[in-house]
């Protein structure tokens, strides 16, 4: 009932190459090229300092790739709109304190808990309703809170390994000086190339046959992903489940939707709810994070286009995904092969525009105070009761803004 109609007739694969254009594959590659560079050296980063196994994260890139690819396939052609589907970064960054004190089978069953709830958000078409009550500030300080570590993370790979983070950094920089550049070459994707490149002439860059070597050939290249048994904590319910749902709904799908309505779409938020959330029970199986609808890759799929064709380019780089993620062992081999500082810098620079937003959001006009309380627990990072501290913050930040900022919320709801 409260699902939205598909775009009917469903466009068949004569009308879908028909449509196709250079600029749509020029649009897809891009956009695949930024999914698959800073955000898994984000997975790469968070598993790696949760005690997470290669076996662990090639499954959970698999599932982030693969899975997700298919139901952007799906949802871009039933709705004719470009809708990319894949993980949730600031949940996965949102699961890297909880890996230190919580096993990953309690970690993976609040991945199901928060898909079962995005699930019922969509189908039940109450997923407007309950952001209304959720202050953005408060969330955005949460948010701001949890990345702070990856930007200060950046800082320290500048006196760890110097000649890695400098040339990549300049890039960031530099390429923004000149718009029509930047506009074939994105400002991440010349992070990567110069990262790369820099590896490569200091005789640092991991080799295509020393990741087949180690894989055992090209069979251990193609991706076996593990299947987990969940197990259900109320810790866990309580320290990831909410914060995981809040960051899928507002953080990332509200991002997704305002590209795509910028661009002349009408995105179906209630489906797209409900597909984020059965899609993350599937994804749970494997082992990967709670399934969103993307921000940036979205609106590079947008760029330079015809509205109506906008859709094959999501169609095109859900296919690329599919292939990043069957052949996940490999790629993750690469990246794993790469100094830390390459992957901190790289993961760094990726969330500086989401910090700098964050923080805009959360200080900008109401629930100031609320806001810098969530984000003090944020980043003191202490642990109540086996909780973590990005709920308490949440928890924290509302309390202060609903005892001390009434006015604010009678503001928000007008």
């Amino acid at each position: 009932m409260y699902l939205e109609t598909i775009a009917r007739p469903v466009p068949r694969i004569g009308e879908v190459a028909s449509t196709f254009s250079e600029v749509h594959f020029a649009n897809a590659t891009v956009a695949f090229l930024f999914a698959a560079s800073a955000p898994v050296a984000i997975i790469l980063g968070v598993g790696s300092k949760g005690g997470l196994s290669e076996s662990d994260l090639t499954s959970w890139i698999f599932a982030a790739f693969a899975l997700n690819g298919i139901l952007s396939i799906g949802m871009s052609l039933l709705y004719r709109m470009p809708m990319a589907f894949f993980w949730t970064i600031p949940g996965t960054v949102l699961v890297g304190p909880a890996l230190g004190h919580l096993p990953f089978a309690e970690v993976i069953g609040a991945f199901y808990a928060t898909g079962i709830v995005l699930l019922v958000l969509g189908l039940t078409g109450t997923v407007r309703r309950v952001m209304k009550y959720l202050p953005m500030p408060i969330i955005m300080s949460m948010v701001a809170g949890v990345f702070l570590k990856f930007g200060l993370d950046w800082i320290d790979a500048f006196k760890t390994d110097l000649w890695i983070a400098l040339p990549m950094t300049l890039a960031f920089f530099i390429l923004p000086l000149f718009p029509a550049l930047e506009r074939r070459l994105p400002a991440m994707i010349g992070v990567l190339l110069v990262g790369v490149a820099t590896l490569a002439l200091s005789g640092r860059a991991p080799s295509w046959s020393d990741a087949l070597g180690s894989a055992a050939g090209l069979s251990g290249a193609l991706a076996w992903p593990n299947v987990y048994v969940p197990s259900f904590s109320l810790r866990a319910m309580v320290e990831l489940v909410i914060p995981l749902t809040i960051t899928v709904v507002a953080a990332q799908n509200a991002q997704g939707v305002a590209i795509l309505q910028s661009n002349g779409h009408q995105p179906p938020i209630n489906s797209l709810t409900a597909a984020c959330g059965a899609a993350s029970l599937v994804t749970a199986v494997f082992g990967s994070v709670s399934t969103c609808l993307t921000g940036p890759s979205n609106a590079i799929l947008c760029s330079r286009s015809e509205r109506s064709g906008q859709y094959t380019a999501a169609i095109a780089l859900a296919a690329l995904a599919i292939v990043f993620g069957v052949f996940s062992p490999l790629f993750a081999k690469l990246m794993l092969a790469t100094p830390p500082a390459f992957i901190a810098t790289l993961a760094g620079l990726a969330l500086l525009k989401v910090l700098q937003n964050a923080f805009k959001v959360s200080f900008q006009n109401r629930f100031t105070l609320g806001a810098v309380i969530t984000f003090m627990v944020t980043i003191a990072n202490h642990s109540i009761f086996n909780i973590g501290a990005p709920f308490w913050g949440l928890l924290f930040g509302f309390a202060t803004s609903w005892m001390l900022e009434r006015d604010d919320f009678s503001v928000e709801n007008r």
